[in-house]
C-alpha cells in the first residue's frame, strides 16, 4: 500500500522559509517507497512560499489531496465569521472566494503535471460555533455553489474537525458530525455516483472532540453508515503536557513502542488504536484518502529524525494492510 503524507507538518521549515532545507527534506520523501503523494496545505496560492519551487521539487508521480484547514485558520484569525458554514453572508462569501482560489490552484498543479493529479480537496465547516453563528443551511448553500465549478475530477470531501461541545474548550469548534452528514446526504441525493461528496475522519480531531480514544472509530462508523466515508488520516493527540501540548491539535506521532522507535511516549494514538480504525473500515485499502499527518518535536529535529518518524508511522499502516 501507498499513503498520503501531510508532509508540511513534518517539515524542517517550522518557521520562515529555507528552500534548500525543504529541497533536502523533499528528496528524502521521494525516496520513501510507500508514499502515494501529499496532503497539501492550501493557504491562498498553490504553495505558501513559492509555487515555482514546489513544482520543481515534487515527484511527478505523486498524487495530491488538498487540505484547506491552514488557510481557513489563518482567515479565522482575521475574521471569526469566515467559513462556508457561516450565517454571515460576507464571511461565507469570503470563504467561497478562498475555495475558488483553491480550485484554480488545483488546475495549475494538474496543468503542470499534464494529468489529474489532485484526487480530492478536503474542506472544513468553519466558523467556530462559539465565536460566530453557523448552520447546515449555510453549508448546503456553499456546497451547491462549489459544485458549479470545474474541480477537474477532484472529489470534494468534508474533513470533520472537532465540533463545538460544552464540556471543554475547542480546538476548531466547527459543525457537529451529524450536521455535516445530514448536509452531505441532502447534496448527494441529487448527484450522480461519481460526483458525490464524501467525508474524511481525522483521528486526532475526532479524539480531541470526544476525549475518548475510541472517538475516531465511532466517527468512522457514523460516516460509513451514511455511505460517505472517503478517507482516514492519522494525526495524534494526548492529554499529556509534553512538547506537543496537552489537548492540542499538534499532530502528535504515534505512541512510542518497541516497534515504533520514533514516537511520542504520551500519545494516545497507539498502533492498536490505528489498527482499530482500519478494522472499522469495510475496505480500508479502497479509501480514496488514507495516510498520516505528523508533527515533529523538538522543532530543531534533523531531517533524518523527521523521516524516521514518518517511516515508523507509515509502517504501522503497512503492518495492517496487505502489500501491493
Amino acid at each position: 500500500m501507498k499513503y498520503y503524507l501531510g508532509a508540511y507538518a513534518a517539515s524542517p521549515n517550522h518557521s520562515g522559509w529555507n528552500p534548500q532545507l525543504e529541497s533536502a527534506f523533499y528528496n528524502e520523501l521521494k525516496a520513501l517507497p510507500n508514499i502515494k503523494g501529499l496532503e497539501h496545505p492550501f493557504l491562498g496560492s498553490l504553495h505558501q512560499h513559492d509555487d515555482n519551487w514546489f513544482l520543481a521539487n515534487i515527484d511527478s508521480q505523486w498524487d495530491y489531496v488538498f487540505t484547506c484547514i491552514p488557510g481557513i485558520m489563518n482567515a479565522l484569525g482575521q475574521n471569526p465569521k469566515f467559513g462556508i458554514a457561516s450565517e454571515d453572508e460576507a464571511g461565507r462569501a469570503a470563504a467561497l472566494s478562498f475555495m475558488q482560489q483553491a480550485c484554480a490552484a488545483i488546475g495549475k498543479l494538474n496543468s503542470h503535471l499534464s494529468r489529474q493529479a489532485v484526487r480530492a480537496i478536503m474542506i472544513q465547516t468553519a466558523p467556530a460555533r462559539h465565536k460566530a453563528p453557523s448552520s447546515k443551511a449555510a453549508l448546503l448553500a456553499s456546497l451547491q455553489t462549489m459544485l458549479q465549478w470545474d474541480w477537474q475530477g477532484a472529489k470534494i470531501v468534508i474533513e470533520h474537525c472537532d465540533a463545538y461541545v460544552d464540556s471543554h474548550a475547542p480546538s476548531k469548534g466547527f459543525l457537529a458530525l451529524t450536521d455535516e452528514l445530514d448536509v452531505l446526504g441532502t447534496v448527494n441525493a441529487s448527484l450522480a455516483a461519481d460526483l458525490q461528496l464524501g467525508m474524511v475522519i481525522n483521528w486526532g480531531r475526532s479524539v480531541f472532540e470526544t476525549r475518548n480514544a475510541e472517538g475516531a472509530v465511532q466517527h468512522i462508523h457514523s460516516a460509513q453508515a451514511a455511505g460517505v466515508l472517503t478517507g482516514v488520516m492519522f494525526s495524534g493527540v494526548s492529554d499529556k503536557d509534553s512538547a506537543y501540548g496537552a489537548w492540542r491539535d499538534s499532530h502528535q506521532p504515534p505512541q512510542q513502542s518497541e516497534r515504533v522507535k520514533h514516537g511520542e511516549p504520551g500519545s494516545w494514538m497507539t498502533e492498536q488504536a490505528m489498527h482499530d480504525c482500519l478494522a472499522a473500515c469495510d475496505t480500508p485499502e479502497a479509501l480514496l484518502v488514507l495516510g498520516a499527518k505528523i508533527g515533529i518535536r523538538p522543532l530543531d529535529a534533523t531531517i533524518e529524525q523527521r523521516i524516521g518518524t514518518v517511516r515508523d508511522t507509515l509502517a504501522i499502516l503497512d503492518r495492517f494492510l496487505p502489500a501491493g
